[in-house]
């Protein structure tokens, strides 16, 4: 079994979660929008410099008018299994949380909904890919679909890579 950071689907995760928390009218709808199961798969790199990892991914969404938990795993064959679960609370505009999965201890979460995505900054609570700073997009597809993709940043290169990116679908 890997034990990698799973930061991209500790993110990934996250991003689930805070796919709705503003406080903004439309914003109960659409949290309770993305309650209930989501399954699906896609891809995740450990490092900045492996290869991407394909993971199989269910998540069991709850939500209030103002916050979402989540909970969660994702798994890659034998190779890795990793239980995952996030807390969203609104306060205006604003979304902040946390998030625990990715082996680093409990990540800080914070950012803003801009129509069907979510965006996130992720403070890891221990460096991860030469930081402890990362982004995450959620994006609703659709009555029935989801994209969790986390982005950071290559230590060796400067720029932004792709660390994981998820689809989901309802059931």
């Amino acid at each position: 079994m890997i034990s990698f950071s799973a930061r991209s689907i500790a993110a990934a995760t996250v991003i689930v979660l805070a796919s709705g928390s503003i406080a903004h009218a439309e914003d109960p709808v659409f949290l309770k929008s993305i309650a209930g199961s989501w399954s699906g798969k896609g891809t995740v790199k450990v490092r900045a410099n492996s290869a991407p990892i394909n993971v199989t991914c269910s998540f069991t969404s709850a939500t209030t008018p103002q916050s979402l938990s989540l909970d969660g795993r994702c798994t890659s064959l034998a190779i890795f299994s990793r239980a995952i679960s996030a807390d969203l609370k609104a306060s205006g505009t604003r979304y902040a949380g946390s998030y625990v999965g990715a082996g680093t201890g409990t990540a800080g979460l914070g950012g803003q909904r801009a129509g069907d995505k979510i965006n996130l900054g992720i403070t890891w609570a221990k460096e991860v890919n030469g930081d402890r700073r990362a982004q995450m997009t959620i994006e609703k597809i659709g009555d029935s679909g989801m994209r969790l993709t986390t982005v950071d940043t290559d230590p060796a290169t400067g720029r932004s890579i792709v660390t994981s990116r998820i689809d989901l679908r309802r059931g």
